[in-house]
């Protein structure tokens, strides 16, 4: 089996490998554009001479600037929060596809707004943020159940890994647009508005986009317009709807449909009764917020948000040098993100790529933090040496370890791990724990600098720690969800220990389907055209 190779819960037609699908995926994720393109402009735009000029930033105490820069950074984070969980509601009343159409506007709205700010007037760039931050919040829970909706179970890492690769070229753009606007303009209240000018360019991609995409089919069967979902969901398949692939496909969505309604029931509320009457479902729940704390926890937010920050406590001196790293280290995680999403997450796995990832990234921090508590500071103002040139090596590959891993495989698994009866509040609750986790992380990585060890050594060791410990965590509590189908989810986490898991539901998979095939070939079903069985014996069978 090649790196290309797809494992598949079931004989699948080529046809299913579509361009349709990959059509929708990486049109739903501008999304991720838009939130990767601000985690990476904002800090270095709050580092450019022009802003620094036109807010006063000279003028202000160290402290008190920190505080101003994290209340900047933070409000964004603060409002995808709420953003988050406004979309559950948006989701189960108007579906994926309006839902994206009212958070693109609200973004839009927020980018438009922190344009007018001057003459050292913060007010429209913080109001703005936060109206953006709603925005991408509300996208951030949207588009990875989406997309995992829609999604071949042998490619949906790979399909929800487009998202994950829209954040990364949104945010390689986002850590060279300062540095190319500081090389080749002079300093102007335009210089700095031309980075917040730029959010509107994926924001109206993702509006412009969402007309054209289809609503879930699952979506659609949960509402009961069977019709409309059939027609999209052979749409999407490239498939006739008596193909016996659609008709599997079919009577998997019904047979969940029926248990939600029996189990729990369809309504708006149906998902959180489900959740406070199961301790597996809390747990899953609960699984999914920490895997947003260990992915904030290993320092990546502080990176993206405050790279010029991260950069000097290092030794890299200069506006130009500080920008020109920033953007080297964008290059190293979108294309390292690239080998993620086309080789490694169907291929490793998901719990093989999050061990693998925090071991070697939490080496690397280890070895960072012991060279500036070992300089105690001391090299500030001289070369940067080789001591401080290895300490930069180590920070690229700590990037190396990072990017294929952490950085965008919990957003994979939180996509695919809940049941179809909680899947949409599950999505709301994993999206709002990485805008909770992200905020706390954007709002006190300056004061921790300023305080934690010389030249911030301290954060480096904070960071280490917390990679070593994501490593027992992934080890005995997450189990491997790479092929599995969505409505098989529950089944893999009753089964311990986790680490096996895969392989026993995988198994009990292929055995079900050989089962049906082999019933439905003595019902009079030609398995080769699907055809001769009415729909209800097909249900009646499943």
């Amino acid at each position: 089996m090649g790196l290309l190779t797809l494992v598949e819960d079931r004989p699948t037609p080529s046809a299913v490998y579509n361009w349709r699908v990959y059509a929708c995926a990486m049109v739903a994720s501008f999304a991720s554009c838009m939130i990767g393109y601000d985690s990476a402009f904002i800090g270095t735009t709050l580092a450019l001479p022009s802003f620094v000029h036109e807010f006063g930033f000279k003028h202000i105490e160290a402290h008190h600037l920190a505080t101003i820069k994290a209340n900047i950074v933070s409000v964004y984070q603060a409002g995808a929060f709420f953003g988050s969980l406004f979309a559950y509601a948006s989701a189960f009343f108007l579906g994926r596809r309006k839902s994206l159409w009212v958070f693109a506007t609200v973004f839009m709205l927020g980018a438009g707004i922190m344009l007018i700010s001057k003459n050292g007037d913060l007010a429209p760039i913080l109001a703005g943020r936060v109206l953006a931050g709603i925005g991408v919040g509300g996208a951030s829970m949207i588009v990875p159940i989406y997309i995992s909706e829609i999604s071949p179970p042998a490619v949906r890492g790979r399909l929800v890994g487009i998202y994950e690769m829209g954040w990364q070229l949104g945010g390689l753009v986002g850590f060279w647009i300062n540095y190319a606007l500081i090389e080749t303009m002079p300093a102007s209240r335009r210089q700095w508005q031309i980075p917040f000018a730029v959010q509107l360019i994926p924001g109206g991609l993702l509006l412009i986009g969402s007309f054209w995409l289809k609503e879930s089919p699952r979506w659609l069967y949960s509402k009961g317009r069977r019709e409309e979902g059939l027609r999209n969901l052979c749409w999407i398949r490239k498939l006739e709807s008596n193909d016996i692939y659609i008709v599997e496909e079919v009577a998997s969505l019904d047979a969940a449909i029926e248990h939600q309604t029996s189990t729990m029931g369809m309504g708006f509320f149906a998902p959180f009764k489900a959740v406070g009457k199961s301790r597996e479902v809390q747990w899953r729940f609960l699984l999914g917020g920490l895997l947003f704390m260990w992915q904030n926890g290993s320092g990546i937010n502080a990176i993206n948000y405050y790279s010029p920050t991260v950069f000097k406590s290092i030794g890299i001196t200069g506006t130009n040098t500080g920008f020109f790293t920033t953007g080297l280290f964008g290059v190293v995680k979108t294309v390292l993100t690239f080998v993620w999403l086309l080789f490694l997450i169907d291929k490793l796995g998901r719990r093989n790529l999050l061990m693998i990832g925090a071991a070697g990234g939490s080496v690397c921090m280890w070895i960072i933090g012991g060279y500036l508590l070992g300089t105690d500071g001391k090299r500030n103002g001289k070369e940067l040496g080789p001591g401080g040139t290895a300490a930069v090596f180590f920070f690229y590959l700590w990037t190396t370890f990072y990017s294929p891993s952490w950085n965008g495989t919990p957003w994979v698994i939180n996509s695919e791990m809940f049941d179809s009866n909680t899947r949409s509040l599950g999505q709301a609750s994993a999206a709002a724990n990485n805008w909770a986790w992200n905020f706390i992380i954007s709002r006190f990585t300056p004061l921790m600098f300023l305080n934690m060890g010389p030249s911030g050594s301290g954060v480096y060791f904070f960071f280490a720690s917390m990679m070593l410990a994501s490593i027992v965590f992934v080890w005995f509590l997450v189990p491997e969800t790479k092929s599995i189908p969505l409505e098989s989810m529950d089944r893999l986490f009753e089964i311990k220990p986790v680490r096996k898991a895969n392989k026993v539901v995988l198994e009990e998979v292929r055995l079900r389907e050989e089962e049906f095939r082999h019933d439905a070939e003595g019902a009079g079903l030609d398995a080769a055209k699907g055809i001769d069985v009415s729909y209800e014996e097909h249900v009646t069978k499943v």
